[in-house]
């Protein structure tokens, strides 16, 4: 899952609920939204602001948030402890849409997984959607004719489509789909993710699979791609003290497909690298110094308004700031 609703983007061309139910592992832009909305009281017409959820300090990390910092400490605490609300964009929407019909296809029997069945989930998956994600509705608000909509969604379908030229569903029977997946390490940090696919097979290895509705990385940054699997692989090490036998990412941009086998010694360093991360986590927050890390994808941020990189100036910080262990926050 891009900073997107696919999740991670590490780099460039690449975030307990039960299976088969996509949960968001952090605060999404739509409960933001809906917090600061305001509701109409009364018959003069009143406004009475709805209450906005008190700003916590973060206590657990998901792929899709460590990829965050990764990138930007400040986008971090734009998304994580301001909670301030994103636009929809049309690819991650996609995104969000192609994972929906792949998940479904497997309710189908394996002889019926076929690619006009899949297809002809896209419509009803869409409007599954806008029900769940009224917000989407405003990414082709000015489209009337619907012209725009439907290149849209025929692109939706083509991707759907090279699924099937890179995988054969009739063949898989997925131990889990959608799988929200939560541990806590010795260090008390919490780990939380969800991943697309689980496949079992009859000897017991297990593969994780992440679908990606982008391009395959160039191999300079396939180490960045892969850091998402890797998270998800120390997770299902520390839940079931299995390492699983191979990470594959399904590329359906471009049709490839980008596989890595992890050993305990991959995932130790990813644990160490997720401590040392958490650490500088828990130094932001309660400095409440966290500085823009200015590269060239911020020209798709949506806070650039509160940005100082671009003039902007960041929402006042609303958890206490320390300094050496001082409170300053009080007198």
């Amino acid at each position: 899952m891009e900073t997107s609703i696919e999740g991670v983007a590490a780099g460039p061309g690449g975030p307990a609920t039960p299976a088969g139910t996509r949960a968001p592992a952090e605060p999404t832009a739509t409960a933001v939204a809906t917090a600061t909305a305001t509701a109409t009281a009364g018959d003069e017409g009143a406004e009475t602001p709805v209450p906005v959820p008190a700003a916590k300090a973060p206590s657990s990390l998901s792929p899709s948030r460590a990829g965050d910092f990764m990138q930007c400490p400040l986008l971090y605490r734009f998304r994580v402890i301001d909670r301030l609300p994103q636009k929809p964009s049309e690819a991650a929407t996609r995104g969000t849409l192609v994972h929906a019909v792949l998940e479904r296809l497997f309710d189908a029997p394996a002889a019926e997984r076929t690619p006009p069945r899949a297809k002809a989930l896209v419509p009803g998956q869409w409007d599954r959607l806008r029900e769940t994600r009224p917000e989407v509705e405003e990414l082709f608000a000015d489209d009337p004719e619907g012209e725009r909509l439907a290149r849209w969604l025929s692109e939706a379908e083509r991707l759907v489509e090279r699924w099937f030229t890179l995988e054969d569903p009739s063949r898989l029977e997925p131990a889990e789909r959608e799988l929200f997946v939560e541990t806590e390490l010795e260090s008390g940090l919490r780990l939380r993710g969800i991943i697309d696919r689980v496949d079992v097979a009859p000897t017991g290895e297990v593969r994780i699979v992440d679908y990606k509705t982008g391009k395959a990385p160039r191999p300079e940054y396939s180490e960045g791609a892969l850091f998402q699997m890797k998270f998800y692989a120390l997770v299902v090490w520390r839940l079931k003290k299995v390492v699983p036998r191979r990470l594959q990412l399904v590329y359906l941009g471009s049709g490839d497909v980008l596989t890595y086998d992890p050993v305990v010694a991959d995932l130790e360093r990813v644990e160490r690298k997720l401590l040392a991360l958490w650490e500088a986590i828990r130094l932001a927050t309660e400095t409440g110094q966290w500085r823009p890390r200015p590269t060239k994808l911020c020209g798709w941020c949506d806070h650039q308004a509160h940005c100082p990189e671009f003039g902007g100036t960041p929402p006042p910080y609303p958890l206490p700031v320390t300094v050496a262990g001082l409170d300053t926050t009080r007198p």
